[in-house]
């Protein structure tokens, strides 16, 4: 099987005739990714929610996961200055390669009436964030522990320069998007 680091490696070859790029170091790379999740009101109701959710992101990740606070206190949600919010893990390296093998190959792959991700989802920048909606795509994760699903989002952030540069460098990778379709009608 071939790996997402060698799919990388071979972009330039495969793009270079297509963007121009003089040299290996102009066309895209991933630079690192993002796994993102809000862990919200639930720590005014069960103190270990957000525990449970560092744990579970930390297996899902293959690196523990922080705590992020938040940076102001907003009174309708009842939110206060540092109180803790969210769960954030940024991977690089290896750990990037290892989780990004793992989600193209055998998560998304997991997930209920999966038929791709859609284009849209790439900014103007060269980034992708896409949300998972079931923490339970992942194999780390066990069957009894259903009843505390939660979400996530995963940014992939690379150093693509134009949203059409990192398309094309994203199903290089194998990012399976949608299939377009001509004609299609809403």
């Amino acid at each position: 099987m071939i790996t997402v680091k060698q799919k990388e490696e071979k972009a330039f070859a495969d793009l270079k005739g297509k963007f121009g790029y003089k040299n290996k170091m102009a066309a895209p790379h991933i630079v690192k990714v993002v796994v993102t999740t809000g862990t919200g009101s639930g720590i005014k109701r069960d103190k270990n929610r957000n525990d449970f959710i560092v744990g579970r992101l930390g297996k899902i990740a293959g690196q523990k996961a922080g705590l992020r606070p938040a940076k102001k206190s907003i009174a309708s949600f009842k939110v206060r200055q540092g109180d803790p919010i969210g769960v954030m893990a940024t991977l690089r390296g290896a750990r990037m390669y290892s989780f990004l093998d793992k989600l193209i190959n055998i998560s998304l792959p997991r997930t209920k009436d999966f038929r791709g991700i859609d284009r849209k989802i790439v900014d103007d920048i060269g980034n992708l964030t896409m949300p998972i909606k079931e923490h339970t795509i992942f194999p780390e994760t066990a069957d009894e522990e259903l009843k505390d699903v939660f979400g996530l989002g995963i940014t992939i952030v690379t150093t693509a320069k134009t949203r059409p540069e990192a398309l094309a460098f994203f199903e290089m990778i194998g990012i399976p998007f949608k299939e377009e379709t001509a004609g299609k009608k809403k």
